[in-house]
């Protein structure tokens, strides 16, 4: 029994993808493996450290548990379609300043983790941050210095929408 192909349409970084791929495989190798984009990690392959987190249709996904075949037509964006060398996203801007990763392999799901849960309604005070991140898992223990860089670009944010 041959594997089944899917044909693909989405939208990565906001570039137009066209693929065609086995129906068993994943976005996060979708991703790394066809399109080259490694800055999204593969960490557990199990959906419980965190470092495949990527933005589908801008919420919070767990990239290796979810079948390619599944994000025809959506966007998707990974840390490579943030900012620039000379003009980072706020958030890994923050990253930089308060410390927030040490051996960087998850850095990248805890900052498309983090741009995720400051879209969504909720956790405002440090624990609720917590609480929201715990998806993520920091092997060096980062997380005081995480959660005051998602506090600051808070603040700002709310600074600028007041």
């Amino acid at each position: 029994m041959g594997a089944k192909h899917v044909e693909l349409n989405l939208t990565v970084n906001g570039e137009s993808v066209r693929r065609e791929c086995d129906a068993r495989t994943t976005l996060l190798d979708l991703l790394r493996d066809h399109l080259e984009l490694t800055g999204t990690k593969k960490g557990c392959n199990h959906g419980q450290c965190g470092a495949c987190t990527v933005l589908v249709d801008g919420k919070r996904v767990l990239s290796c548990l979810t079948l390619a075949g599944l994000s025809n037509g959506v966007e998707v964006t990974t840390i490579e379609g943030l900012g620039t060398e000379t003009a980072l996203h706020p958030v890994q801007d923050a990253f930089i300043r308060h410390d927030s990763f040490q051996c960087g392999y998850c850095t990248s799901g805890q900052i498309m983790s983090a741009i995720g849960m400051l879209a969504e309604p909720w956790a405002s005070d440090d624990d609720e941050v917590r609480e929201a991140m715990s998806g993520n898992i920091c092997r060096c223990a980062a997380y005081p210095n995480i959660i005051s860089a998602i506090q600051e670009v808070r603040k700002d944010m709310e600074t600028e929408h007041a």
